[in-house]
């Protein structure tokens, strides 16, 4: 499976912007589509996005819709989630997952996570 590690995470004042990554290794970056999820305190995972293996097609969910952009970079076997105009429930832990072409978008790969908090 490919490895996925997660960076740019940290604290933002409500209205700012992050830029988050997903370091892909060991398989072929292209080969998968890519997924963001996220976790707050006390609730259940949330889908955020994703983005299909050529970066073509990408789907939000309906609250980061026209703040939220997922790219992808497969020549450097990384994926990006843009941040803007952040507010203070998009706090949570980010990860980003990876599907294999042909899948029906199953996940089966994990990075670890980044903290993003906005603060009000």
């Amino acid at each position: 499976q490919v490895q996925l590690v997660e960076s740019g995470g940290g604290l933002v004042q409500a209205g700012g912007s992050l830029r988050l990554s997903c370091a892909a290794s060991g398989r072929t970056f292209s080969n998968y589509g890519m997924g963001w999820f996220r976790q707050a305190p006390g609730k259940e995972r949330e889908f955020v996005g994703s983005i299909n293996w050529s970066g073509g097609s990408t789907y939000y969910t309906d609250s980061v819709k026209g703040r939220f952009t997922i790219s992808r970079d497969n020549a450097k076997g990384t994926g990006y989630l843009q941040m803007n105009s952040l507010k203070p429930e998009d706090t949570a832990v980010y990860r980003c997952a990876a599907a294999r072409i042909g899948s029906n978008w199953s996940w089966s790969s994990w990075g670890q996570g980044t903290q993003v908090t906005v603060s009000s």
